[in-house]
Parts: C-alpha cells; sequence; structure tokens
C-alpha cells in the first residue's frame, strides 16, 4: 500500500490546543492471519431492531449543522471585512458535519460537552453524527499518532454512552482502525484492536446509538480482507459501516466497493464520506492542490444499503504539513476557499 492509497485522517471539529507528537516506529514482526469472512444468521435482539429502520429513521429530521467548527468561525470573522471569502466559507459551514470526538476530551469533559450538542440537536430537530478517534495506537505511529491507553479507552467509550444515551445519535467508529490492520505497522494491533472495537460496540448500541465501523476505501483493502475485519470487530451488531473519510474517491467508486463489502457481510447499510470529493482522486491524500467539495451532505431517501453521503472530514481543515498546509487539524482559509472554488468554475 502506496502514501497514495492511504486515508489519513485529521482532527475535525473544535481546535485543538497542540497536535500529538509523531509515535515511535511500529513493530516489524509478522502479524497473526487476518480474519477471514464468514457470514452467519443475525442474532435477535438489538440489531434485528436496527436493521429494520430505513435511512430517513436512521437520520430523523435529517442532519445537524455544528455551529462550532472552524468554518462558522470564519464565516462570521469574514462578514465584517471580506463579504466575497465570507460568502465562499458560508458554503462550508451552513453544511451539516460530523462532530470529532479525540482524546482532546477526557471522559470527565465528554458529559457536559455532549449534553450541549444533544440539547441543540433536540431543538433543531436534526440527528448529531460523531465519530470517535482516541483508539488505541492510533494510525499506528504515523502524523495523527496519539490514542488513549485500552482501560482508559473503554471508560471514554461508555462516558459517550451514557452521555449520548436516548439521543439516537450516529456514532462512526475510529477512521483507519480497521483498514490500518492490513499495514505491517499495524502488526502489533491485529491480535487486540478488533476486540477493543467490539467491546466500543456493545456499549454504544446497547445506549440505543447507531454505529458504524472503519471499511476503509475503494482503493485501500480488498472487500473479503475488509468483511473479516468487520466481523471480528462486530459488525453484525451495528447499522454497518462508512467508507471513504478524509479522502477523495468517487461516489460511484465508493458505492460499488462499499456495496461489494456490504454483499458478504449480510447485507449491512453504509454511509460515506463526500467532503472533498467533487472532482476525484488527485494523485495524494495530503492537502492536493485541485480537490473540490463534494455533493452536499445528505441522506439518502432510496431502498439500498446506502444510508447517506456525509461530509466527515471538515473542509478547510489541513491534512498535515505537506503542499503548503498547516498542521494537521489546523484551520487553512486559502485550501478551504479553493475547495468551494474548484467546484463552482473559480
Amino acid at each position: 500500500m502506496t502514501p497514495a492509497q492511504r486515508t489519513r485522517l485529521r482532527f475535525g471539529g473544535l481546535a485543538l490546543s497542540a497536535l500529538l507528537m509523531l509515535a515511535t516506529a511500529g513493530c516489524t514482526a509478522s502479524p497473526p492471519p487476518l480474519p477471514s469472512p464468514s457470514v452467519t444468521a443475525a442474532a435477535p435482539g438489538i440489531r434485528d431492531a436496527e436493521s429494520s429502520l430505513t435511512s430517513t429513521q436512521v437520520f430523523a429530521g435529517g442532519l445537524f449543522v455544528d455551529p462550532h467548527n472552524h468554518a462558522s468561525s470564519a464565516t462570521a470573522r469574514l462578514k465584517s471585512s471580506r463579504d466575497a471569502d465570507a460568502a465562499a466559507i458560508a458554503k462550508i459551514s451552513s453544511q451539516p458535519t460530523a462532530v470529532w470526538l479525540g482524546d482532546q476530551y477526557s471522559a470527565a469533559q465528554l458529559g457536559p460537552l455532549l449534553a450541549g450538542y444533544v440539547s441543540s440537536a433536540k431543538t433543531a430537530g436534526r440527528t448529531l453524527v460523531f465519530v470517535t478517534y482516541a483508539i488505541p495506537n492510533r494510525d499506528c505511529g504515523g502524523l495523527s499518532a496519539g490514542g488513549l491507553s485500552a482501560s482508559a479507552y473503554a471508560t471514554w467509550n461508555r462516558a459517550i454512552a451514557t452521555a449520548l444515551r436516548g439521543s439516537n445519535a450516529v456514532i462512526l467508529v475510529e477512521p483507519d482502525s480497521l483498514a490500518m490492520l492490513t499495514e505491517k505497522k499495524c502488526a502489533a494491533e491485529v491480535g487486540s484492536r478488533p476486540a477493543v472495537i467490539r467491546s466500543a460496540v456493545h456499549d454504544l448500541v446497547n445506549a440505543g446509538l447507531t454505529v458504524y465501523l472503519d471499511a476503509g476505501n475503494s482503493h485501500w483493502v480488498k472487500t473479503e480482507t475488509m468483511a473479516g475485519l468487520l466481523e471480528a470487530a462486530g459488525v453484525a451488531d451495528t447499522r454497518g459501516f462508512f467508507t471513504n473519510v478524509s479522502n477523495f474517491y468517487r461516489v460511484d467508486q465508493e458505492r460499488a466497493y462499499a456495496e461489494s463489502l456490504s454483499a458478504l457481510i449480510g447485507k449491512k447499510h453504509f454511509v460515506v464520506d463526500v467532503s472533498r470529493n467533487g472532482n476525484g482522486w488527485k494523485g495524494t491524500w495530503c492537502n492536493p492542490s485541485g480537490a473540490a467539495l463534494g455533493q452536499d451532505p445528505h441522506v439518502s431517501a432510496g431502498t439500498t444499503s446506502l444510508d447517506a453521503l456525509l461530509w466527515v472530514k471538515h473542509p478547510g481543515d489541513s491534512d498535515g504539513t505537506c503542499n503548503g498546509g498547516p498542521k494537521a487539524g489546523v484551520w487553512w482559509e486559502q485550501y478551504a476557499l479553493d475547495l468551494v472554488r474548484n467546484g463552482s468554475g473559480g
């Protein structure tokens, strides 16, 4: 797998005070065999109720627009001096985006933070979409290195489940966490990570939340391998999986991949990140030139396994110090403007 085929995740949402330092080099030992798919009949209970819902029931009222992300702050600031730029950035800030929850928040901080979001979403009559991003050895020593210890991560997920119980929120669990297990630098996590995710799934699903798991993207892991990883991580008890987070592949490519994968794991549902795929793959995952906003995020009204096209990565938040960008997760105003204008004839 080349860097050009990798999906790299960057913190979205509220600004971080500092980025985590790079982890040390990963383990070089040969990983244990990856799990193979084995479709089994669904057990009764929560998963049956979950699978019977339509996409519009899962995302009741539509998607929540987060007023606290970088684009919203930039729009407000620019209105007083640069009207044209403010209008351009408003094309981002006016759209619903996922709320990222990383290890910058302690378990104790999650309660009041999430209570505020739940209250706002209830008032708006919309569905919240969250992304968890604090798994142990996150990114396996890459540019988004970090994460909690296994015990702290379990406590952290239970805090999320408690705070969001009854909210009907949607949770995208740990982008890259499963797809990266196919890479040598993540060899040390192959034997333990699926169980860690499975435990998180148990807590979140039993709080009545809708859960999707990581399935990489259409140019990364073969569907048979991905199916085995998803099953090992407990996908049977979830709504399904997500693809293309922080990447640029077109919807038709992602949908073909996801439909093939879904067929291997009991016709599970899926969502796709389309935040920056308007011009398709541009040759690199890190702040590529020529990228453009994708389709406006929306819930599917159809009867297929596609539940929604989402903006998971926040347009305008840098991928990292590449192609002239600032550190990962930092707002890059010119890049945000380019994303808007590259899709509208300049």
